[in-house]
């Protein structure tokens, strides 16, 4: 449990977290300024529940998700398109092709950076791919389609489930450079960057990391 700090953006109190097996956790607080936060969870079972949450999915059994005092799950989904940047990499894509997709992020999202977005395309290899239906992609090119939406879309709060799984050495290598070079970024634009992982990830300049137990 990390000290709620009471000028960070995102303030989790109280938490209560229930894990696909009937594991709970209760009573997690946690505070994110801005910058790059990594949550581990070791086994794996609570930390997309708290993405889920803290993207206003679904409102919390117990304890609050509040950004910038605003209770998250209670914001309609403009305001929370307009905020929050999240998408569950384990969901069904669209009948889309990358470039379509990312087409539809800039609309919802007011930050977008399309010069990012090219720039990760090409990064992480996906250049060729960029107009081929998802379905055609591999596991890790739908999860580096993902990837490069996020951290382009400008969002205020940014959520990232797992952001090596499946990814080449190559591509984890320009991921962890791309979040390093947003984690100056940061500093002047206010933005909160939270990213969940069964592991520590390496090479990043984390603002903090916190553990779900």
């Amino acid at each position: 449990m990390t000290p709620v700090a009471p000028h960070a953006p995102l303030q989790v109190h109280a938490l209560a977290l229930d894990s696909p097996g009937g594991a709970r956790i209760t009573g997690w607080s946690a505070a994110f300024a801005s910058g790059l936060s990594l949550v581990v969870d070791e086994e794996g079972e609570h930390k997309t529940a708290l993405l889920r949450l803290l993207a206003g999915e679904a409102a919390p059994a117990a304890g609050s998700v509040r950004w910038g005092g605003a209770d998250v799950a209670a914001l309609d989904a403009a305001e929370r398109a307009a905020r929050i940047f999240w998408r569950d990499p384990r969901e069904p894509w669209p009948e889309l092709s990358p470039e379509q997709w990312a087409r539809q992020q800039a609309g919802c999202h007011p930050g977008w950076r399309a010069a990012d977005w090219q720039a990760l395309v090409q990064g992480l290899g996906l250049d060729e791919h960029r107009h081929k239906e998802m379905f055609r992609l591999s596991t890790g090119g739908k999860r580096k389609v993902l990837l490069a939406a996020a951290l382009a879309s400008g969002a205020p709060l940014t959520l990232i489930d797992e952001p090596e799984a499946a990814l080449d050495g190559p591509s984890i290598r320009h991921l962890r450079q791309a979040l390093a070079a947003e984690a100056r970024r940061c500093r002047e634009s206010g933005r909160v960057i939270v990213v969940a992982n069964y592991e520590a990830v390496p090479d990043v300049p984390w603002g903090q990391v916190l553990r779900l137990a």
